[in-house]
């Protein structure tokens, strides 16, 4: 089978390598052949040249794993040992093992869940991160006829602009240095703001947002800027990949304003795929505008840098064979 394979910064390296059998899964694992995938921003660093750390904490350097760093697929059940999938489903979700550049992946059945098969698989990848942003958007208060705030305009920041927006919110500003007057109004932004979040912070009034969402990750400085800029009373939320394990923020301004700050991780996985699986179909615009690049799995690298370049009119970028 063919598989990708980090070689060196930017540079991938395509490989034949062995595909995983049947008989090799264990119970509650999927074998998946590839359809597509979509490039998150938390692929980004081991691109790069980070490390990376497996999400598992083994000490494993994840860059040295073929198939790194995908972990957004869509795939047709090869082989199954978990109930809920059988050979020849069509399935979305997520590669357990950020290893999901690959022709035949294994991946957790848990994490996988069937799709409307009237979406072409570029499309129904998009439903991994819009999962992820559903699952986020139900730990935040109710957000009908507030004013919430977006630090972040990528794909990620895009949707919950988007659901922020479906969610009743009265007013939504989405904050990005990279031009996003094109594409804001589609995803729900009422005002877009061309601006790094510090500099959206200082020039803010009286008028300050409910709920602010940092969309950005990887990053210490933009999570005291979201701080800094909610109301008093607002809540916070961290959405993303925290490169550091510790994150100074101030608990001066948190005290002070009675703020609530909060993050996580996606749970109940199957539940939120088919949620956003039913939110699509309530919204047909959405994914066509969500996804707007397509690449051919021969060009992996060319995605990859695209991906890397701040570009107004890209938002999504999918993979397929």
């Amino acid at each position: 089978m063919w598989a990708y394979r980090l070689v060196a910064p930017y540079t991938f390296e395509k490989l034949e390598l062995p595909a995983p059998s049947v008989e090799g899964l264990r119970d509650g694992q999927v074998l998946l052949r590839f359809l597509s995938a979509g490039i998150c921003g938390s692929d980004l660093p081991g691109f790069r040249g980070a490390k990376g750390r497996l999400p598992s904490d083994t000490g494993v350097s994840a860059a040295e794993m073929n198939g790194f760093p995908i972990h957004e697929v869509v795939g047709e059940v090869a082989g199954s040992r978990h109930p809920a999938h059988r050979r020849g489903d069509l399935v979305v979700g997520w590669a357990s093992g950020f290893d999901g550049l690959m022709e035949f992946v294994v991946a957790d059945g848990d994490g996988l869940a069937a799709y409307d098969p009237a979406l072409p698989p570029h499309h129904a990848v998009a439903l991994q991160p819009l999962a992820c942003v559903l699952y986020a958007v139900e730990q935040l208060p109710d957000l009908r006829g507030h004013h919430v705030a977006v630090i972040g305009q990528g794909s990620i920041g895009l949707l919950f602009s988007y659901l922020a927006k479906a969610a009743g919110a009265q007013h939504v500003t989405g904050v990005d240095p990279v031009d996003r007057t094109a594409v804001g109004p589609a995803f729900g932004v009422d005002t877009v703001v061309r601006a790094t979040s510090d500099r959206w912070v200082s020039h803010l009034g009286t008028d300050r947002p409910d709920v602010v969402i940092e969309a950005v990750g990887h990053q210490v400085a933009t999570l005291n800027h979201a701080i800094e800029a909610v109301a008093f009373g607002g809540t916070v939320f961290y959405f993303g990949v925290a490169d550091d394990d510790a994150y100074p923020i101030s608990m001066r301004l948190m005290l002070r304003n009675n703020l609530t700050l909060k993050s996580g991780v996606t749970l109940e996985r199957r539940r939120m795929l088919a949620a956003a699986d039913e939110f699509a179909r309530a919204h047909p615009d959405l994914l066509p505008a969500y996804v707007t690049h397509t690449f051919d799995v021969d060009d992996v690298q060319a995605a990859f840098e695209l991906a890397c370049r701040p570009t107004p009119g890209r938002v999504k970028i999918a993979i397929t064979r």
